[in-house]
């Protein structure tokens, strides 16, 4: 049974324009509307979901109807970080936010560490595996990112190398234990 999973990053908003640690604001209109004009670039799926931040929900209402919340496709939990710019957090405690880029196991600002969130994106990619068919999933960068280390079976040392531009779809397809990389096609 092969299952494809089509992961799309969200659409352009003012966090990800400002490097800010998502802060639940909404999209820019720029990014819905080129949500919108992405909506025909996707392939027919049998399943939509979304993670529960405003602008993965956003984007996903802006590609079809019906999308899905999913707890485990939640993105990190940044903890105290949360809403400020990686340059203000940078300034104000530049120990920490070295270790955090630094040791996956590291969750200096209180939330989750890269482990953790690799891990709850491991446990559902291993269950998604199950599901055949295609599946679209509207997730967080760092999402992909910890899914797309799982499939390659790759260390976590490699988690900041990967880059998710915005409103790009990801393919993963296979099975659980053997999965094939389509990375970065822009919608």
């Amino acid at each position: 049974m092969t299952v494809r999973l089509v992961l799309v990053s969200p659409a352009f908003g003012r966090a990800l324009r400002e490097a800010r640690f998502d802060d639940g604001g909404p999209l820019e209109d720029a990014g819905l509307a080129a949500a919108r004009a992405a909506a025909d670039s996707l392939p027919a799926v049998g399943r939509l979901l979304t993670s529960p931040t405003a602008r993965c929900r956003q984007t996903a209402a802006a590609l079809g109807p019906g999308a899905a919340d999913v707890a485990e496709l939640a993105a990190l939990d940044v903890g105290r970080w949360r809403g400020q710019t990686l340059d203000e957090v940078g300034r104000a405690e530049p120990e920490a936010v070295g270790a955090w880029l630094g040791d996956p196991s590291a969750a200096p600002h209180g939330g989750e560490s890269v482990a953790q969130l690799c891990a709850r994106a491991a446990a559902w990619l291993d269950v998604a595996a199950e599901d055949a068919g295609r599946t679209l999933a509207v997730v967080e960068p760092e999402i992909v990112r910890a899914l797309v280390l799982r499939a390659l079976d790759a260390p976590l040392s490699a988690f900041w190398r990967i880059d998710v531009p915005p409103l790009t779809a990801t393919e993963l397809s296979g099975r659980a234990g053997r999965w094939n990389l389509r990375a970065g096609r822009p919608l």
